[in-house]
């Protein structure tokens, strides 16, 4: 099993920064690719990045391209997601997800990732 843990939410104003990050632990030699999620009170969860664990090709939703980075360091087995020019339709919890060896190939489907974070709170204010 991989366990993930989400960390670096918080309160921001509108056009502000924040990094999240996520720690990976246990087989972490399974995992082929991390995702973030998020989602907003009343809406579903959807995707936001991607990156693939070695390459470390990146996919983007269009709603944050250009203003969001994932990023990973293998050897901490943690990838990390920076935010700028927050805005308050980013405001939501983020959720950081694993997909490993076996699982269906993708990255944009919640379906893929097997092991999941408990989420973490990101707040934009305007």
């Amino acid at each position: 099993q991989v366990q993930v843990i989400e960390s670096g939410g918080g309160l921001v104003q509108a056009g502000g920064s924040l990094r999240l990050s996520c720690a990976a632990s246990g087989r972490t030699f399974s995992i082929t690719a991390m995702g973030w999620f998020r989602q907003a009170p009343g809406k579903e969860r959807e995707f936001v990045a991607a990156i693939i664990w070695s390459g470390g090709t990146t996919y983007y939703a269009d709603s944050v391209k250009g203003r969001f980075t994932i990023s990973k360091d293998n050897a901490k087995n943690t990838v990390y997601l920076q935010m700028n020019s927050l805005k308050p339709d980013d405001t939501a919890v983020y959720y950081c997800a694993a997909r490993v060896l076996g699982s269906t190939y993708g990255y944009a489907s919640s379906g893929v990732y097997a092991y999941w974070g408990q989420g973490t709170q990101v707040t934009v204010s305007s």
